[in-house]
């Protein structure tokens, strides 16, 4: 495994932590804006798996479908598509409370967002225990 590999590959699992990180918080708070702690967590496993996929040297497209993501990554460890289901339920979240609609501010329920973040962690921390000691963010 090439150092430079490992060395972005932390790079985006740093980013990833900071984004978990992020929605960990924003849902630890009474009044946390919980539509852009959801977000957050699309965006952890979005760059978790673009960093898992670094690490092996697999090239991506700059998408948010984290299915389609997955799916490369299920190329490189069978073992990803038990997080199928995760994936399905986090990639509209890359967007789906972003912006008003029609009938105004959408927020996502305390029960979505904790199943986003229940997802964001367990793949996360996934793929942390697949990564090599030099690849780990600290």
């Amino acid at each position: 495994m090439a150092k430079l590999a490992a060395e972005l590959s932390r790079a985006w699992l740093l980013k990833a932590f900071s984004d978990w990180d992020t929605a960990r918080q924003i849902g630890g708070l009474p009044d946390g804006h919980l539509d852009a702690g959801i977000y957050h967590c699309q965006q952890a496993v979005e760059k978790t798996l673009k960093g898992f996929l670094v690490l092996h040297g697999k090239p991506f497209e700059k998408i948010h479908d984290l299915g389609k993501i997955l799916e490369q990554a299920i190329l490189v460890n069978a073992a990803f598509e038990e997080f199928a289901d995760a994936a399905d339920t986090l990639t509209p979240y890359s967007v789906a409370y972003r912006y008003p609609d029609e009938q105004g501010i959408l927020e996502p329920s305390r029960e979505e967002f904790d199943e986003a973040l229940k997802h964001a962690s367990a793949i996360y921390n996934f793929v942390l225990n697949l990564l090599p000691k030099d690849a780990r963010p600290e």
